[in-house]
């Protein structure tokens, strides 16, 4: 079943197409990378199905209904979840209480004045915990964290709202080979479990290779490629983009770092 389809996106700045006709679709379970060198569109294509960045034309449907030009808060209620490239949690909150919050926000339950948000939702944040291995450091402040457990938990929290699509902004920037693939790893079997629709950026070329179902390969706007790894790699637009490098060359479907 296709989560989300994009039409003809397009988006300019003075004279500059930072998405230029953009159209793709992902289906549920389905996990995709876009990637492209620096100054592709990545981050302007993926803000716009964000809601952070109105589209000059074109749309975006997301399980049969356009949400083109929603605000972030309303996109992220109908089932479309976020993680950052610098990850967006409450460093002075506990681990759980972090996870807690998205669980309030999701019920509407932000401002109570009768009970405690301390005591809401505790089990489902431990569930969600457990399921990340973060459940160990529930009680831990969220700022003392190691940068491969922040990660965890701020996927933790963007699964704290049921999404239907996940997008994720360089999950594994600034992360150690073995943290990369544990986090990858893990993301895949949510995506299998959830039936979850994936669409994440990214540089390394070992991660996506290794856990993309599908590549989108953006070059100045516009996407050159689209297809599985395998077919990608072979695709000699998308070797002169990234100038034969031997970081992307030589890399085969399936490859782990």
């Amino acid at each position: 079943m296709t989560a989300l389809r994009v039409s003809h996106l397009s988006r300019a700045y003075g004279g500059v197409r930072a998405v230029n006709d953009v159209s793709f679709e992902i289906a549920r379970g389905e996990i995709v990378a876009l990637i492209g060198p620096n100054g592709a569109g990545k981050s302007t294509c993926f803000n716009i199905l964000n809601g952070q960045i109105r589209a000059d034309s074109g749309s975006v449907v997301f399980m049969g209904d356009d949400i083109t030009g929603l605000r972030p808060r309303e996109i992220w209620r109908r089932g479309v979840g976020r993680t950052f490239q610098v990850p967006e949690i409450y460093g002075s909150m506990t681990v759980r209480e972090n996870v807690q919050m998205v669980l309030l926000s999701k019920a509407g339950k932000l401002y109570h004045p009768w009970r405690p948000a301390n005591r809401m939702f505790r089990e489902e944040a431990l569930g969600l915990l457990s399921r990340v291995g973060m459940a160990a450091q529930s009680e831990r402040p969220a700022n003392v964290l190691a940068y491969g457990d922040v990660k965890r938990l701020e996927l933790a929290m963007a699964l704290a709202n049921d999404p239907i699509l996940l997008l994720m902004d360089e999950p594994t920037a600034g992360m150690a080979p073995e943290e990369r693939n544990a986090l990858m790893a893990l993301t895949s079997e949510l995506a299998a479990e959830r039936n979850l629709a994936v669409l994440f950026t990214e540089h390394s070329m070992d991660v996506v290779f290794s856990y993309a179902h599908q590549l989108l390969v953006l070059s100045r706007g516009s996407i050159i490629a689209a297809g599985p790894p395998a077919m990608v790699r072979e695709n000699k637009e998308v070797q002169d983009v990234y100038l034969g490098s031997a970081a992307f060359l030589d890399i085969r479907e399936g490859a782990r770092a």
